[in-house]
């Protein structure tokens, strides 16, 4: 049988008393998709920095490279938010892998019995299954980042069969609202730190499933390219042994 997850609703007043004023929450019940939400108010320029906005549900879930997030309601940990970084634009880049980075320290500091790793470049696993994913996307004046992760799923509810879930794999604090903080604070501060000229790379590697991994590699447009990943770059660049470097794909662990 499965395990039955407590689910105690998101709460503003929760989150936002343990993060710093720079964050203005919001909790949705029903969306379409917090980021497109967060996108579309960037359009009408009133989006403002530091603006967060969470979902108990998503209908139509906003993933990387147009995929899908999909997951039953109050099971998973679905939020947008957006920051304008006071650094120069060309190195957003980086952005995306920061923010695996401050979301696999924030879970860690909650569950350190479950250990966590990013598959190049953001997506959140836990041995060989997928704990969940970020997205970024760049607007005018800063980026809008979607962060969502499986918390509450039992067996039943998992989207796709190489998923897991926080709860399926034994974490045993599984309050959205806790984690959410503890995943802002986090991010803030490694912010200031990569934003103050801290070379954060040595962490990302840290708790990189990438590195020294024989990889496939899809591009955009459908080739493929195989090798062994060596290292990162400051531009969040995935650096095969040959020297290529990549900076989208869709990556696969060979064995």
């Amino acid at each position: 049988m499965s395990p039955v997850a407590p689910r105690p609703l998101l709460d503003v007043s929760a989150i936002t008393e343990h993060v710093s004023q720079y964050w203005r929450v919001s909790v949705v019940e029903v969306t379409g998709s917090t980021q497109l939400d967060l996108l579309e108010k960037a359009k009408h320029s009133t989006l403002k920095d530091g603006d967060v906005l969470l979902a108990e549900y998503q209908k139509s879930g906003k993933g990387r490279l147009d995929r899908t997030f999909e997951a039953a309601p109050s099971t998973a940990l679905m939020l947008s938010l957006y920051i304008e970084p006071k650094i120069e634009k060309h190195e957003w880049s980086f952005i995306p892998l920061l923010t695996g980075l401050s979301v696999v320290i924030a879970l860690h500091e909650r569950n350190q019995d479950t250990e966590i790793k990013l598959k190049w470049p953001n997506d959140l696993f836990v041995g060989e299954k997928k704990l969940g994913g970020i997205i970024a996307q760049a607007v005018e004046k800063g980026v809008v980042i979607g962060i969502g992760i499986n918390v509450a799923m039992n067996s039943d509810q998992l989207p796709v069969p190489h998923a897991t879930s926080l709860l399926i794999e034994g974490a045993k604090h599984l309050d959205r609202n806790v984690l959410c903080s503890e995943i802002l604070n986090t991010l803030d501060e490694l912010l200031q730190r990569w934003i103050s000229g801290e070379d954060l790379l040595h962490l990302y590697r840290e708790k990189s499933a990438t590195l020294g991994q024989d990889v496939e590699i899809e591009l955009p447009g459908g080739n493929r390219i195989t090798g062994l990943a060596s290292d990162f770059s400051r531009a969040g660049e995935l650096i095969l042994r040959d020297g290529t470097r990549v900076t989208v794909g869709d990556v696969i662990h060979l064995r």
